[in-house]
């Protein structure tokens, strides 16, 4: 978590939210179980991938183009989800999604940290660790068509744009394939290695729909290009973390503050190698929810003078 993470910032909460906040606090109703689920930081260096359009979702800080070459600094793939999305509509998000039951397919070809490893990480059991990083992979290629495997330990696929990748892609969406079961027909190796643990959040207990979700950080490999894929999202970009922040808080942009949160924390490392390699303490966050004078807020721990939209909590 960065320096700031003592600070944290109150968000009053829609007022439909105030009534199940109360009868949760009170022990009258029980909250949601949180689906387990994973999301991904696709990153860059600013300039590296001719050819992606790296606008900002809602455009760019006037006097502060992102395209303009031979900049320096990291860039971040966010996905603004469609309007009429049950989850997080209309919001700027990073890849990921709920961990899918063929997940845990223990077959899957895999090179790197095993699941034990990264059920220490994540402290879970290392079957739902293995499933987190088979659900964060998946999710990467569903939704920005970057496949986080190869045909070794040691290397990795370097295209996935022709119309063959492209059916894979629809196979996994439509559930007609798991990941394993690709992996297995063009004799791939699922890439562990070239993922990152960052965070853990976990959906307030007031929320109908919750979450327990670990956040990654990978790296675009060398020579794959993300793609508008559609799906889910209306628009995509490559975009610098402070420059998505400063959108946010500018109202040009919806940002949950997970997703502001991470955010503040890339734009202060600077750079690719500093996300890679920096030291990093993952443990489960969960929002606070208090009332007072008969609204519910929200306290984000790491979040300072964000103005949250509507549902923020998320």
């Amino acid at each position: 978590m960065a320096d700031d993470s003592v600070q944290a910032a109150a968000i009053r909460l829609p007022g439909e939210l105030a009534g199940p906040a109360r009868d949760i606090l009170a022990g009258n109703q029980a909250p949601a179980v949180p689906r387990d689920a994973a999301t991904v930081m696709l990153l860059r260096e600013r300039g590296a991938a001719a050819g992606n359009d790296p606008r900002t979702p809602g455009g760019a800080a006037p006097g502060n183009d992102p395209r303009t070459p031979g900049g320096a600094g990291l860039e971040v793939y966010l996905l603004r989800r469609k309007p009429t999305m049950a989850f997080a509509p209309g919001a700027c998000v990073f890849p990921g999604g709920s961990v899918d039951p063929r997940d845990t397919d223990e077959q899957i070809a895999w090179a790197g940290p095993d699941a034990s490893e990264w059920g220490r990480v994540f402290d879970a059991p290392p079957s739902l660790a293995m499933a987190l990083v088979c659900a964060a992979v998946r999710e990467t290629f569903e939704e920005s068509g970057v496949l986080l495997a190869g045909e070794s330990a040691d290397s990795v696929v370097a295209d996935t744009t022709s119309d063959e990748w492209e059916a894979d892609r629809q196979a996994l969406l439509d559930r007609s394939v798991s990941l394993a079961e690709l992996l297995a027909r063009r004799r791939l190796v699922l890439r562990a290695d070239l993922l990152r643990p960052w965070s853990r959040w976990i959906t307030p207990i007031i929320e109908p729909r919750r979450f327990d979700t670990r956040f990654f950080a990978a790296a675009l490999p060398a020579g794959q290009r993300t793609r508008d894929v559609g799906g889910e999202a209306s628009q995509v970009a490559w975009v610098q973390p402070g420059d998505a922040l400063a959108a946010g808080k500018r109202g040009e942009i919806l940002l949950f503050p997970p997703t502001a949160v991470t955010l503040s924390e890339l734009a202060e490392c600077g750079g690719l190698d500093a996300v890679l390699t920096g030291p990093r303490q993952v443990a489960p966050i969960i929002p606070a929810v208090h009332l007072r004078e008969g609204a519910a807020w929200l306290t984000v721990p790491g979040l300072s003078g964000y103005p949250a939209g509507p549902r923020g909590a998320a």
